[in-house]
């Protein structure tokens, strides 16, 4: 089984993807943490009982990892915006397996009492052009989208622009009719409804 996740926007600094999620959606974003294997910490957002949205970026008080940081951040610059999204999976292993070359190795960590196996790339960049979906399965039943408040923020879309849209939409590990593959040059978009009304991160 698989099931979308979370999304994440990533940022040069925390404050500043913070700042601009914040802007996009209205709402208020949730304390997250940090995590020591990647070097990186990031602020969260429920996107309903089993999704929710991660704003990430380099952790500057933390240590250089021995690997590269996932989500490509060791090579990003530029504006915060949404760059990755998470797809939770039961068996991570058959996952990859069935996953195109460079999805990752699994890769065991923890925060707190959160213990999870996530697909990290060699090289920090997911196939497609990092448009292929990060690969995730949660141990045990604690996971931050079950214990962040319901800020009435819900995922409505999430439209995903790659160079080989047929390809990517074939190796897909899930069918989520929210989630749509256009012709273009790597870019996410993301529809949220709020209690706004209904807002797009980009």
């Amino acid at each position: 089984m698989a099931a979308l996740d979370h999304l994440a926007v990533s940022a040069e600094t925390l404050e500043a993807g913070v700042a601009h999620v914040e802007a996009a959606l209205g709402v208020t974003l949730e304390a997250g943490g940090k995590h020591p294997h990647m070097g990186t910490h990031n602020r969260l957002l429920s996107l309903g009982p089993q999704e929710y949205l991660e704003v990430i970026a380099i952790d500057p008080d933390a240590s250089k990892p021995a690997l590269p940081r996932w989500f490509d951040l060791d090579s990003f610059s530029g504006p915060p915006r949404l760059t990755n999204w998470i797809v939770r999976v039961d068996d991570l292993d058959r996952a990859i397996d069935l996953a195109p070359e460079g999805a990752g190795h699994a890769t065991e960590l923890t925060r707190g009492d959160f213990r999870w196996r996530f697909a990290v790339p060699p090289d920090g960049r997911l196939p497609f052009g990092d448009a292929f979906p990060a690969l995730i399965e949660w141990q045990g039943n604690a996971r931050p989208a079950t214990r962040l408040p319901d800020r009435g923020c819900r995922l409505i879309r999430l439209e995903i622009a790659c160079p080989e849209p047929d390809a990517l939409a074939a190796a897909l590990p899930l069918a989520d009719p929210r989630v749509v593959i256009v012709a273009g040059e790597k870019a996410m978009r993301a529809t949220i409804g709020t209690p706004y009304g209904n807002r797009v991160l980009a």
